[in-house]
């Protein structure tokens, strides 16, 4: 037998494995994504969205979100037992079993007060390094746009909290409204929004004063806030109404309410690098909303895991990434093709997705 003969087939195997794998992209970043019934963080390459490790934080991680030079990563963790989303009514409003009563949610479920906290990851070493005290119950927050404090919502004492991130205090409570969730700062830094779930309030605050500058409503449940870069325009979804708001940061009014697709429970909402577009995560309705930010058009429908919450974009712009709750995976969703390529199973209970960039 010659050595051609024997050359030959293996190089030739060889390429057919490369075009059935397909090229592995270089994506110079990681996806994390809380696993809220696991308490765990998944670790996803961006790159080959193989996953790449879980790493165990402590109960019920749902918010996260990466430091601005990437080498943190934070994680809201909370004592309080999982209760199931509300029944709705005929009208898709939530129906609560405490009668209208003002009460929270601590009177119904026995909480680990200890297990609360802002749990600190170093990326580079893949471990916890540390939990922040920031009050009852955290679920979500946000970082100040220079990363040394951080802005949290404490769903079941209807306040909010400032931290020093460098001293670890807690530098200063705002009073909201009744179960705030969302938490997200203006493009410029200067404001902070806090949505609040059951009455639809959403308080704007200074970021520099902490005394609140507005305040207004939406439809009830009211879960997050995005922002034009280029305008003076915000996103908010209502979860019971199946709307999205849009609002004029300049006054703070509502400019439209865009009535989402049939079954649609919106979740988080996210506006492209380019501020083309808006994406939602329609919740029980399992898909993405896509909708051009100036003609407020439904762009298209993406069809994901079960109950997707939160979603990321990409650094290129180029993917989507969606934390599907009950189906215990992430959909990978080519913006291009508006199609969803890939599920990766991401512990139990997926909640929240950030970006880590790699170096």
């Amino acid at each position: 037998m010659s050595l051609r003969s024997i050359i030959f087939p293996v190089v030739a195997a060889a390429a057919v494995a490369c075009v059935l794998a397909g090229p592995v992209r270089a994506a110079g970043y990681q996806v994390w994504v809380t696993d809220e019934k696991g308490g765990d963080v998944t670790i996803i390459d961006g790159g080959s969205f193989k996953v790449l490790g879980t790493l165990p934080v402590g109960k019920r991680p749902r918010g996260i979100h990466s430091s601005p030079d990437g080498s943190k990563v934070y994680v809201a963790l909370s004592g309080t037992p999982i209760e199931g989303p509300p029944q709705l009514d005929a009208h898709g409003n939530p129906i609560f079993n405490n009668k209208g009563k003002d009460d929270d949610d601590d009177d119904s479920v026995a909480a680990d007060k200890s297990a609360d906290g802002i749990g600190i990851i170093d990326v580079a070493q893949r471990k916890e390094i540390g939990k922040i005290k920031v009050g009852s119950d955290p679920e979500e927050f946000a970082l100040s746009p220079d990363g040394t404090k951080l802005y949290v919502s404490n769903e079941d004492v209807k306040t909010a909290s400032i931290v020093d991130i460098a001293s670890r205090k807690l530098q200063h409570i705002i009073l909201v409204g009744q179960e705030p969730e969302g938490v997200a700062v203006s493009p410029d830094g200067n404001q902070i929004y806090i949505t609040c779930e059951t009455s639809g309030d959403i308080l704007v605050v200074d970021a520099h004063t902490y005394k609140t500058v507005a305040h207004f409503n939406v439809p009830p449940r009211p879960r997050s806030v995005d922002f034009l870069t280029n305008e003076a325009v915000a996103f908010i979804p209502s979860e019971s109404a199946g709307l999205l708001n849009v609002i004029d940061t300049r006054d703070h009014t509502v400019i439209k309410a865009i009535t989402l697709p049939t079954g649609s429970r919106p979740m988080r909402v996210r506006v492209s690098p380019d501020n083309s577009k808006v994406y939602v995560s329609d919740g029980r309705a399992g898909t993405v909303s896509v909708l051009d930010t100036h003609s407020y058009a439904l762009l298209d429908t993406v069809k994901v895991g079960k109950r997707p919450w939160g979603i990321m974009l990409s650094p290129d712009g180029k993917y989507l990434f969606s934390a599907n709750g009950p189906s215990n995976d992430v959909s990978v969703v080519e913006l291009a093709s508006m199609k969803e390529i890939a599920r990766v199973k991401a512990g139990q209970s997926p909640w929240g997705v950030t970006i880590v960039p790699t170096h």
